[in-house]
Order: C-alpha cells, then structure tokens, then sequence
C-alpha cells in the first residue's frame, strides 16, 4: 500500500533512517542507564537510584515513540542488540565495577551524543513537510539537554 502523507518518499525514508540512529542511541543510552540504576553504590546511592530510575523511565517511553514514528514514516524499526549496536554511536559499559562519578560522566556523554545526533536530523526536515518528526525531536533535544545539565552539576 502507497503510503500518502505529504512527505517525500526518499526523504521518509532518509528520516527514519536517521531516526533508526536516534532510536538506537535512545535504547543503548536506556539499558546503560537502567544498569547503572541496579548496580551504583557509595554516598550518593540513594539520590543516583532514583534519578537513575526516573531517567530510564523516560527513555522507555521515548524509544516506543521514537520507533512509532519510524514506522509512521512508513520502514520498519530496528529492535534487536545488534542492529542497535551497529546503529548506535553510544556505546554500552559492559565493566562490572563502574564507580558513581563515572557513571554520571558516561551518562552525561551520552545524553550530549544524542542531542548531537537529534540536532543533525534537523536538516533533513528543512522543506520536507514533516512538522510530526520536528516536534518528536525538539521534545528529545530538550529532555537530553536538561538531563545532561543536571547531571553535569552533579559534577560540579
């Protein structure tokens, strides 16, 4: 079936790919934070915990919206470990003993790297006509922006 929504057929299909990329940035980003959530300990634990909680939280929800979208724009969603390692520039942190200040270093590094990678498919929208993929990513530019912010005065 033709899908007929007012968007370009070669720039759907370059959208979502790139979209395919935020998604898996979003659900690597997600497990990383959802295991450091189970493992931190030390002075910090209980405030870490919790905002570790709350932020995958957030992004489960996000990665379902982020895949809905991809599949609106008419392609198939990625869904599996590795088509999401191959995809995703944030890396996962398979050490067993990573302190808390690193973790919220690494959290915070990643939480820039997709508001990079959300900012670069910006572009790719100038003219297309797709005000549902605009407003997808100003939402996940703002929550990775506010969240990097937070964590970096955790810092310092």
């Amino acid at each position: 079936m033709n899908l007929n929504i007012g968007i370009d057929e070669n720039k759907r299909v370059e959208i979502a790919t790139s979209l395919s990329q935020l998604l898996a940035e979003s659900y690597t980003l997600y497990l990383k934070t959802h295991k450091y959530h189970w493992n931190v300990t030390g002075p910090m634990f209980q405030t870490l915990h919790l905002m570790f909680e709350t932020q995958y939280n957030e992004l489960a929800l996000a990665v379902d919206e982020i895949a809905e979208r991809i599949r609106v724009m008419g392609v198939k969603a990625p869904g599996s470990y590795g088509e999401f390692a191959k995809l995703s520039s944030v890396k996962e942190d398979t050490s067993t003993n990573t302190e808390a200040n690193v973790m919220i270093q690494n959290l915070l590094n990643d939480h820039e790297t997709i508001v990079r990678s959300a900012k670069g498919i910006l572009p790719l929208l100038e003219g297309a006509n797709d005000e549902g993929t605009n407003s997808l990513l100003g939402a996940r530019i703002e929550y990775h922006e506010k969240t990097a912010w937070m964590l970096r005065s955790l810092i310092g």
